[in-house]
């Protein structure tokens, strides 16, 4: 068996990206998209909002922070993530995107 974890998704984003430096001196953004959803309401159609936080590494992450803002659509490449741990004596986690590749959409702001 094979296993396969890829991800392709198109969503505004939520915030400004946060840039940071991880202690081995790697650049690393993070931020939120949000991905609308139309799903059927009776006899109508109604939108459902559903919010996925990102990180991109390295060289792309510097280069792109900048222009990573709030509102701005973007369609991300890469792979889901679990990252666990233990607060208050409770197992934790949390399921990120991981982007390998970031495309901008949309004209200037």
């Amino acid at each position: 068996m094979v296993d396969i974890n890829k991800v392709i998704i198109i969503g505004r984003l939520t915030r400004d990206a946060e840039l940071k430096s991880v202690p081995n001196g790697q650049a690393v953004a993070k931020f939120s998209i949000a991905v609308n959803r139309r799903k059927r309401q009776g006899e109508g159609w109604e939108d459902e909002t559903n919010f996925f936080d990102v990180l991109v590494w390295g060289k792309q992450a510097e280069t792109l922070h900048q222009y990573l803002v709030k509102g701005k659509p973007v369609a991300i490449d890469g792979e889901l993530r679990q990252d666990r741990w233990q607060q208050d004596g409770q197992n934790r986690s949390k399921v990120e995107i991981v982007a390998n590749h970031v495309q901008l959409l949309g004209g200037g702001q």
